[in-house]
């Protein structure tokens, strides 16, 4: 007993267990509060896990901070990148203008592997049966049927090399629902779960109760430091949430944390190395004045996002200032005049998809492609991933612009296998200044085998969204910073040069009708059938089986002789 409670000193004097050198990891945890041009506030989490350590070995045994689901699943399978979207509504580019994190509809997962994986679609399978079982979604119905190897739209954004192709692999999921059983798994993965910082905001029912909803997972690697000899792993676990003020705050549009999330911060989490909310209080209105928050924050800092100069009021949570006055921050916006956000700035790209036709036999699939900038052309890449029940004819692809024929710097075409992968086209178009391209292509409706529909096929079938990848020019030139010193809604896509920015767009998600049979009719012929098979069957076995007896009349028991002597008494005819 002595021994023991001197080891227990001795632990506590240690103080707490710290990883070892070269094993070092850091959580960094961060809240951007974004008010949209139409009233609404977008918040987005970011929790972003650095880890000095070489997951691909496989001689790491102790985790700390880094989630021991994902660190396995990366060093079994041989993941070089992971990317996990799980999406409830639409992001509407036009009146929200340009996202810091869009995903489709629906679930989107896309993996680089390592060159040491041998059987990739094996490798793939059992991956996607992992995350199923991880996030308790439906990732299990991914197979070589929705999947695609794309060659130019997702290039890796860590250190891999993005010409090996055959190590990618993408699918998407347009018609999975997103709902609380998603969250909870992926709030655990957090190293304070929901019990402390930023994550105490993290409430299901208010966060589904919003008009767009999207949790995402990315694990990449990143270089250690400026010379880039060592490498570590990076998970950033984000959460993009819009919320409508107006219709929720009576016809108000102002917002505070509580009115969004029904609680308040009371402090960070304590295994975090920063832990931070950014407001953007960018000047909304002619007169540039920038946006006044309560309470007043500390500091502001400038950044150019997406081509544009932003202000941010910053509110460091590990400050101890901050909770000297209140003992929780609850930050508020309240609107000075109500024209302040009306004013709906056009995105410089923007796109639109539609199914046109009639009738259930032939159809036509229709993308607009809006370049609104003045005078700057610029190229982008678009992919189609379309189902092989949507016979596609390539002759009839045609892309026109301004009137006259747009034709790509490159197409990549590869058919679909009926019942063996999907259809996959690829094309690098140049959108002119101030032009809307329209791209158009027909296809057949194939007819699928009574076991292949839907439980609601009446409801239609799903194609998933159209993917663009463009560099946009930027109005002011952006200059290098350090990432490490950097809000983190800046450093997840990289930044080829100043004059230029990274975006991935989605496009709406189209549903389109099938020949569909009657299949009402089986239950119709089965009901008629049983009816027949037990009223014939039924008489024809009674009639065989039964026996008959001839009952002769019997004198009557005890009582009825009785009951006759009485009545004869009475002079009543016996019975």
């Amino acid at each position: 007993m002595l021994a023991a409670a001197l080891l227990l000193l001795l632990l506590l004097a240690a103080g707490p267990v710290r990883a070892g050198p070269g094993r070092r990891d850091a959580l960094r945890e961060e809240l951007l509060l974004s008010p949209l041009p139409d009233g609404n506030v977008a918040a987005t989490f970011q929790f972003r896990t650095r880890w000095d350590a070489d997951l691909q070995r496989g001689a790491v045994s102790h985790y700390r901070l880094f989630p021991k689901a994902l660190g396995r699943l990366v060093a079994a399978l041989g993941v070089r990148e992971l990317h996990l979207a799980l999406t409830q509504g639409f992001w509407r580019t036009q009146a929200w203008g340009q996202p810091p994190l869009q995903a489709p509809a629906g679930a989107e997962l896309w993996v680089w592997f390592q060159p040491t994986v041998t059987d990739v679609d094996k490798a793939w399978k059992e991956l996607s049966n992992i995350l199923s079982g991880i996030f308790c979604a439906s990732l299990n119905f991914i197979d070589l049927t929705n999947t695609v190897t794309p060659t130019a739209s997702f290039k890796p954004l860590g250190l891999a090399n993005g010409t090996e192709h055959h190590l990618l692999r993408y699918a998407v999921l347009p018609r999975e629902v997103v709902c609380t059983e998603n969250l909870t798994p992926w709030k655990k993965l957090l190293p304070c779960g929901s019990k402390a910082g930023l994550a105490v905001l993290l409430k299901a029912e208010r966060l589904f109760h919003s008009s767009y909803h999207s949790q995402a997972v990315h694990i990449r690697p990143v270089c250690r430091d400026a010379s880039c000899l060592a490498v570590s792993w990076e998970l950033r676990q984000t959460l993009t949430v819009v919320f409508d003020t107006f219709s929720s705050g009576q016809g108000k549009k102002d917002w505070s944390l509580f009115k969004m999330f029904s609680r308040t911060l009371t402090d960070a989490c304590p295994l975090a190395s920063q832990s931070k909310v950014y407001v953007d209080i960018s000047p909304k209105n002619k007169e540039k004045e920038l946006l006044e928050v309560t309470p007043p924050p500390a500091s502001v800092h400038e950044a150019v996002v997406q081509g544009d100069k932003r202000t941010y009021a910053v509110y460091d949570l590990l400050s101890p200032s901050l909770f000297n006055t209140s003992r929780s921050l609850n930050v508020q916006l309240k609107w000075k005049r109500p024209q302040d956000s009306s004013e709906l700035p056009v995105p410089v790209l923007h796109a639109q998809r539609y199914v046109s036709g009639y009738g259930l036999q032939t159809g036509q699939i229709s993308t607009l492609i809006h370049n609104t900038h003045p005078y700057r052309a610029f190229p982008v890449i678009l992919l189609e991933t379309v189902p092989w029940y949507l016979r596609l004819y390539v002759h009839t692809l045609t892309i026109i612009t301004k009137g006259k024929e747009n034709k790509p710097s490159y197409i990549h075409y590869q058919p679909a296998q009926d019942r063996r992968r999907p259809h996959l086209l690829e094309m690098l178009i140049q959108l002119p200044a101030n032009s809307v391209t329209k791209i158009t292509i027909q296809f057949e409706r194939a007819l699928l085998k009574w076991t292949e529909y839907t439980p609601d096929p009446n409801h239609g079938f799903y194609v998933g969204s159209s993917v663009l990848s463009a560099l946009l020019p930027s109005v002011i030139a952006m200059k290098d910073v350090d990432v490490e010193q950097s809000p983190l809604f800046t450093s997840l896509f990289p930044s080829s040069d100043g004059s230029s920015y990274f975006v991935r767009m989605y496009t709406e998600p189209l549903l389109v009708n099938l020949p569909t049979p009657d299949f009402s009719m089986p239950y119709n012929v089965i009901c008629l059938t049983c009816t027949v098979v037990a009223v014939c069957y039924g008489s024809f076995y009674n009639l065989l089986t039964r026996t008959f007896h001839v009952e002769e009349p019997s004198r009557g028991g005890l009582a009825k002789r009785l009951a006759n002597i009485i009545r004869r008494f009475r002079g009543v005819p016996p019975l």
